[in-house]
């Protein structure tokens, strides 16, 4: 008889251990899932704080290049007829014609600068540019060697801040054996028409916040 009362005691203390282990899991579940839904809602709150940050970056971003549109299109655009076919094999070495001389700070090698251009290739094609319809992209910012290619580095050194220069680039100082796209072929010669203006104030992108960004660990 006390064999069979102490096995029926294990019993109960058995069930009573499966019994808090459930309710233990049970807990430890529920728990973790309030966790992820705090988790969630922080998350889905710090990105929309995020994108509202950007939105408001890029509306900044857009009222700036209106208004710099508003202040260089009639000038610049005057220069969107002087693209035209012109013999590719003639050009071997960079060479630069100056529209306008400008009045301001004088470019130096590898200085950063900002500015409007139109480019074409041998067919008279424009390959990119600055005019859009009746007016002008945000002007291109170039922060120093290495950010253009070598034919608007070496080219533009001598400038000062207001002019307007053309520059003819032979292959190897634009896109060289691997060109770029259905317009500039391999060992395609380009030219280019530049015109600097004074640096514009920097609006600084929105960074997400280090809290945000524990939500969206880095990719392997």
């Amino acid at each position: 008889m006390a064999t069979a009362r102490a096995q029926r005691i294990g019993i109960w203390i058995i069930a009573i251990v499966m019994a808090v282990g459930t309710i233990g899991s049970f807990i430890v579940i529920v728990l973790s899932t309030s966790n992820q839904k705090t988790d969630d809602a922080r998350k889905a709150e710090l990105t929309a704080e995020y994108q509202k940050e950007y939105t408001d970056y890029q509306a900044k971003v857009a009222a700036q290049a209106t208004e710099l549109s508003k202040k260089y299109f009639d000038e610049f655009n005057q220069y969107a007829t002087v693209p035209a076919a012109f013999d590719k094999d003639g050009v071997t070495e960079l060479k630069t014609s100056d529209l306008k001389v400008g009045d301001g700070d004088e470019l130096t090698a590898g200085a950063s600068f900002t500015a409007y251009y139109i480019g074409w290739n041998p067919d008279g094609k424009v390959f990119d540019g600055s005019i859009e319809g009746t007016s002008l992209k945000a002007p291109y910012s170039v922060e120093g060697v290495g950010s253009v290619i070598e034919g608007w580095t070496d080219g533009v050194v001598g400038m000062k801040v207001g002019g307007v220069r053309e520059l003819t680039i032979p292959s190897d100082k634009a896109y060289g054996e691997t060109g770029r796209g259905a317009d500039i072929p391999a060992n395609t010669p380009i030219k280019f028409i530049v015109m600097v203006i004074p640096t514009p104030e920097k609006i600084a992108a929105p960074q997400p916040s280090a809290e945000l960004l524990k939500y969206y660990p880095a990719q392997g």
